[in-house]
């Protein structure tokens, strides 16, 4: 990375405005709640839920790869960004489904449970959100922007 403010080292500009800006703030803040809630988690208490705390650290990894893949520019990056904006999608719907259909399975909750419930449903709504801003951004640089 270049120290001129751009994201890449060859020119192309950081996603610093607009909704990629608050998609890469509300990923940033669920990575740091995430990776810590499981940290903790993990640390002190492993063995009473360790699917339900295995899985919160999974999260927590996804929206690392997602905040740094919507924050970052070039092909890699945006590859990361679908890659972790579609598994977090599918992980929010298996692990809510499962954990309403068999509450047995998760003896203490994760980021994804119930859909995301216990936050709001932001787990659910924000991959959609990031897949789209991801399509939007693909269709403008193929029109030529």
């Amino acid at each position: 990375m270049s120290g001129d403010g751009r994201g890449d080292g060859r020119g192309a500009p950081r996603r610093t405005t607009g909704l990629g800006r608050v998609l890469v703030a509300l990923y940033a803040v669920f990575a740091i709640a995430a990776v810590s809630r499981a940290a903790v988690q993990i640390a002190e208490r492993f063995s009473e839920a360790p699917l339900a705390y295995a899985l919160s650290a999974f999260a927590g990894l996804v929206y690392v790869v997602a905040t740094l893949g919507l924050g970052r520019t070039g092909p890699r990056w945006r590859r990361a960004a679908w890659v972790a904006c579609s598994v977090e999608l599918v992980g929010v719907l298996v692990v809510g489904t499962l954990s309403l259909a068999d509450a047995r399975a998760f003896p203490d909750s994760t980021v994804w449970s119930g859909y995301g419930a216990g936050y709001l449903f932001v787990p659910l709504v924000l991959p959609v959100l990031g897949l789209v801003y991801l399509r939007s951004e693909a269709r403008a640089a193929r029109a030529g922007r």
